[in-house]
């Protein structure tokens, strides 16, 4: 029977999914890591149930079973060619918490960050605090001994493990805890698998000449992030292997074996006390890299929570990151490299400024630092969240050159530190290497990155040559070639020489006790592959040319625009930790709508396909099917990765070769088509609303069809006086398409509200914007619109006659994709810096004091903003904000929203409705629902007030005709 017959065969005993279809094989033929691996299928399973099924499928049929929850590994723990089991859909349950003892029982799915929401009301948290920790899961940080930012103050995952509950390869469950000497030996005892694996560490560990070459060869115990192989030296603390510990936990053995050993499903971990309330983080900047490290030395003689370093040249990368050049504010000058060290008090804010001074005072007798920020409250958060971004704003060097990573998680003792990073640096000089660095420096261990270009063969040879000159260097300082990125298949084939032959040998002996049947994730530890091969890219290969419609000349083309992803799963945190990146993934919990999958096959079709039109694959029509072109990855994606202009140009290409369909050109023709529905607009809004209509048309019958005006705002607008005498001059109105047919209203509210605060309001004859057919991919008649308008334009506005816009998705085309569009690019990026949606105009004018207070009333009102996508990718809500803040007793907040979910005609079209609504309930729907009727909302995109109506029967406003409303 052939292997896809059995695979369809374990699907139908399965309660969960098993997929084994090229799209999901591609999809997770790849993680964090440079390396690719495409797997036989993609199991998701639902139950434990599931899990014992799989197992008993791998064991007959001999193969490899690799599990997964985030998939943000970096050294490709988790890519394989057997199953890999992805739990992080269905095991998400927190089972248990004992406030007592302090410990919390968890599923391996359940997110680090969600876990301490969770747990923060009972004035506990997990310590372990990784740069992923709005997204990565505890299967993950168990199976990688994850450490991250609070190591030196709350030890690593290893440190937190009480018990692990698991599958092992016969299927059996086992429970790891803590026991005794004696109930160790009593394990030994039995023919069940457990006990044979109890016996056989017995048998290796108990011989004084393994404890010896242990001793000998592992990395200093100093070094408290090492994970080179199995943590058996760990093991030689208990009193049966020359210790003086009388208990002894296997669990920790498990912990860092990178599910090689067993299948975990519940973890109970040790929580700590939440970290004293009064902190402050000092933010010391150098001249160069050694002065830094240096300093940490003397850093660390403090009571530090965190110490954490970053050069420049991932300073430099946040300059062209629409979030994180947000997150710049506290730099001085250009530092070559800068350490956060933050200080906390449980006693007062005194004592932490005590603590701060000391530190600084300390920093300079030493001459150590030319400049050193204190920094406080929320914005600790802020500088903390650009440390956490360094990786994925690694991904956004444009061009080939990348920060590869194979020797980025090292770690030697602390006081070798400086000396290691000299060696390493002298080294880095010898291959004319400029090396990246950041991460723990308080921990002895930086991430180290050379700059590579994986697609030239000596570049290749490269990567290993560096990556076995490390591995030398660290071993010369007795240190660990991984800290807590794991071994993976980057790292593996240097066990032997970094533990030794006879430790290697005993790892596999471990290996073969747990897992006889060779299921385990094989190749991870023991047996990997080569470094060097089964990467992303093929070294050497001549690469595609993609001839596409938009320009992608920023990236170097599309295919090293879609090349930017590196898998650091940005793509899949969740509501709670903020933003609106991906709302696709939100809704329906499936690696397929994230981010990453549409990059990664985009990437791989590219690539890989033989068609003349690489983009006329169905398999790429599924992956981006359920993406809303939100844009809020162009911002919040740290490797600028922007989905929504891949999906245009996608749809695009596919288009013109399967054909554009009846629903999506009347859709993208709209404008037109309201033009000659505006003469007759009751009969037109009949007809639209009719069920005939919509079923026709394929739209949700949930959904009432927005309904054109009685006149159109171009109509109004030409029986409107000439305004004279104006005080603060001319500014062109945008009509857009929208308010032109639809939301008359709001325009007639932008231009008495205008007019009355001393401008003058042009509207001249223009185009659309182009939206509905950018959305629509059809971008051709988007290209003719883009010049026109540029044309009729680019001679009016200037700074002092700028562009003003209600629709943030229609005039912030003019600031993004006219730019990849235009004939003339240099006129439209002329343009775009005087194009303004009306709330940035009105921060812009309150801050030049041409708009104050005193035009408003004093009426107290509470209002909630809920923000356009585009408005918070390209703009700002801050800008709304401070609109809406004009009028002095206004008590106004924003709502942390995401996306609404409309998306324009994806929530009316009836496949979508489901998942549309689904997006709403995420967060912002929950959220008006609480809102008191009292309170209004503003929402400045027609799609979103739309879509809050019908999933709460709330009527928004935009914020125009709330200031409106507010004039004297």
């Amino acid at each position: 029977m052939s292997i896809n017959k059995e695979l369809k065969q374990l699907a139908q005993s399965l309660q969960g999914k098993l997929h084994f279809d090229e799209l999901y094989k591609t999809l997770y033929a790849t993680d964090a890591s440079v390396y690719r691996l495409k797997p036989i299928a993609v199991a998701i399973p639902e139950t434990k149930a599931d899990i014992k099924r799989l197992i008993r499928f791998a064991v007959q049929h001999k193969i490899s079973l690799t599990p997964r929850t985030a998939g943000t590994s970096l050294a490709g723990q988790t890519v394989g060619t057997g199953i890999i089991v992805d739990v992080s859909k269905f095991f998400t349950k927190i089972i248990d918490f004992d406030a007592v003892k302090k410990t919390v029982t968890v599923q391996p799915g359940v997110i680090r960050d969600e876990l301490n929401l969770f747990l923060q009301p009972h004035g506990v948290f997990f310590g372990p605090n990784t740069s992923t920790s709005n997204r990565c899961m505890i299967g993950g940080m168990v199976g990688n001994n994850s450490s991250g930012t609070t190591s030196i103050r709350y030890g690593v995952t290893r440190d937190k493990i009480v018990s692990i509950s698991c599958y092992l390869s016969d299927g059996s469950k086992a429970i790891f805890k803590e026991i005794t000497s004696a109930e160790f030996i009593q394990k030994t005892k039995g023919e069940t698998l457990e006990n044979k694996i109890y016996k056989a560490l017995y048998d290796e560990l108990s011989v004084e000449a393994n404890q010896k070459e242990i001793i000998k060869e592992f990395p200093k115990p100093e070094i408290h992030r090492r994970n080179t192989g199995y943590a058996v030296d760990l093991l030689l603390k208990s009193d049966l292997f020359g210790g003086n510990e009388p208990t002894i936990n296997i669990g920790k053995l498990l912990c860092g074996s990178e599910g090689t050993l067993a299948f975990t499903t519940e973890v109970t971990l040790k929580v700590d006390d939440l970290q004293p309330p009064h902190n402050i983080m000092v933010v010391a900047h150098y001249n160069s890299i050694q002065e830094s490290l240096e300093s940490v030395v003397i850093a660390m003689k403090h009571y530090l929570y965190t110490c954490e370093m970053i050069d420049d040249i991932i300073l430099e990368c946040t300059k062209t990151n629409r979030e994180q050049s947000k997150n710049r504010f506290f730099l001085v000058g250009e530092p070559k490299a800068i350490m956060m060290f933050e200080l906390a008090s449980a006693v007062d804010m005194a004592d932490a400024e005590r603590q701060a001074n000391d530190l600084i005072a300390d920093l300079k007798q030493h001459h150590f630092g030319y400049a050193s920020v204190k920094i406080y409250g929320d914005d600790i958060n802020k500088v903390n969240d650009l440390r956490k971004a360094g990786l994925g704003l690694l991904g956004s060097i444009v061009g080939d050159d990348k920060a590869a990573d194979s020797i980025e998680d090292t770690a030697v003792e602390l006081s070798d530190l400086p000396n290691y990073i000299a060696d390493f640096t002298a080294m880095m000089e010898k291959y004319g290497q400029k090396a990246i660095y950041y991460a723990h420096a308080g921990a002895g261990e930086l991430h180290l990155r050379p700059e590579l270009n994986l697609k030239k063969k000596e570049d290749l040879v490269l990567f290993r040559t560096i990556a076995t000159e490390v591995a030398v260097l660290v071993k010369k300082y007795r240190g660990s070639l991984s800290g807590e990125h794991g071994d993976g298949i980057v790292r593996g084939e240097f066990i032997p020489f970094m533990i030794g032959e006879q430790n290697y040998e005993l790892l596999k002996r471990i290996k073969k006790a747990f897992d006889p049947n060779s299921v385990f994730n094989i190749g991870k530890i023991t047996d990997t592959p080569k470094m060097d091969e089964n990467h992303r890219v093929i070294s050497g290969r001549e690469e595609p040319e993609i001839v596409t419609f938009q320009d992608f000349s920023d990236s170097m083309g599309i295919l090293r625009a879609a090349e930017k992803c590196n898998g650091s799963g940005d793509c899949r945190k969740l509501p709670s930790a903020g933003g609106s990146m991906c709302p696709s993934y939100r809704a329906t919990r499936n690696e397929k709508e994230t981010t990453r999958a549409r990059a990664n096959a985009l990437r791989e079709y590219l690539t890989y396909s033989e068609k003349e039109n690489k983009f006329d694959s169905k398999e790429l029509y599924e992956v981006f099917e359920l993406c809303v072109s939100c844009k809020a990855c162009a911002s919040e994606c740290p490797s600028n990765v922007d989905v929504a202009t891949l999906k245009a140009e996608f749809l695009y290409q596919y288009q013109k070769a399967n054909g554009f369909s009846r629903r999506n050109t009347i859709f993208a023709k709209n404008a037109k088509l309201n033009k000659l529905g505006s003469l007759f607009p009751a009969l037109t809004n009949f007809i639209s609303n009719s069920s005939l209509m919509k079923k026709s048309m394929g739209i949700a019958s949930q959904r009432n069809v927005p309904k054109l005006a009685a006149f159109t705002f171009k109509s109004w607008y030409s029986k409107q006086p000439k305004q004279a005498n104006t005080l603060h001059g001319k500014i062109y109105l945008f009509n857009d398409e929208f308010t032109n047919y639809y939301d008359v209203t709001i325009g007639i509210d932008a231009y008495e509200l205008l007019t009355k605060l001393g401008f003058e309001v042009l509207v001249v004859d223009h185009e659309e914007s182009g939206r509905t057919y950018l959305s629509k991919g059809f971008l051709e008649e988007a290209k003719v619109i883009t010049n026109k308008n540029i044309n009729i334009f680019q001679d009016l506005i200037s700074e002092s006659t700028p562009l003003i816009g209600l629709e943030p998705s229609a005039i912030l085309t003019f600031r993004d994709e006219y730019i990849r569009l235009a004939d003339d690019k240099k006129a439209a990026e002329k343009l775009s810096k005087n194009v303004f949606t009306i709330d940035e105009f009105f921060k812009n004018e309150s801050e030049k004091g041409n708009i104050t207070s005193n035009s408003f009333s004093a009426e107290k009102r509470e209002i909630k903003i809920h923000g356009h996508c585009h408005q918070k990718s390209l703009s700002s809500i801050e800008a709304t904000f401070a609109m809406l803040s004009l009028p002095k007793n206004n008590i106004v907040t924003i709502y942390n929203s995401g996306c609404c979910g409309m998306a324009g005609s994806f929530g009316y079209e009836k496949e979508h409705y489901a998942v549309s609504m689904q997006m709403g309930e995420d967060t912002l729907f929950p959220k008006i629902r609480k809102t008191a009727e009292n309170v209004s909302i503003a929402a400045a995109g027609t799609s979103c007030r739309h879509q809050i109506f019908d999933g709460t029967k709330r009527e928004a406003q935009h914020p125009v005709s709330i200031l409106r409303s507010f004039l004297r």
